[in-house]
């Protein structure tokens, strides 16, 4: 009797999703890049957003590196070729050569549209650097408010509920 409680307990410790995991992936982080249908230019504005945008980047970097699913690779020799090609929702895949010679075989790209000041947008797409591009994981939410807070709120729904969400297709296939 003893002798199948442990083998139970063990085939339940070896099968289970939380013990066994992939390794890593190796992923170029492009971030969220901002589109604004409000056109507003006005200089505090634009630095309020520009804030904004650096900060949820920031938070997306750290989500994802905490995650264990995905190793970050290093992007900073390639910001000249970054700067040239951006925005990347209007190049059409352009930003996945970038990634392959970075090392990665993932990249995280995504978008903010601002439709108004009360309703944004947050589109996250992880995709492969093959020619194709192929989406593994995609996720949307709108938040209204645009404030630090929510734009914050938004991001770290978007990574939980849709990224890293359980039950996602692997990203190492």
């Amino acid at each position: 009797m003893k002798k199948s409680v442990f083998l139970a307990a063990t085939a339940l410790f070896v099968l289970s999703p939380a013990v066994v995991s992939a390794a890593p992936v190796k992923t170029a982080l492009f971030g969220f890049e901002f589109f604004d249908d409000t056109l507003d230019t006005r200089p505090q504005v634009l630095a309020e957003q520009a804030e904004r945008l650096k900060r949820i980047n920031g938070e997306l970097e750290a989500l994802l590196a905490q995650s264990g699913d995905m190793t970050l690779v290093d992007l900073a020799p390639e910001a000249a070729r970054i700067a040239d090609l951006a925005p990347f929702y209007k190049c059409n895949g352009c930003e996945r050569e970038i990634a392959r010679d970075a090392g990665a075989r993932l990249e995280v790209v995504g978008v903010i549209r601002k439709i108004s000041n009360l309703i944004l947008s947050f589109v996250l797409e992880v995709r492969e650097t093959g020619e194709d591009g192929r989406v593994l994981r995609a996720g949307q939410v709108d938040i209204r408010g645009n404030t630090d807070e929510s734009w914050l709120r938004g991001v770290r729904y978007l990574v939980k509920n849709r990224i890293l969400a359980p039950g996602q297709p692997p990203l190492d296939p």
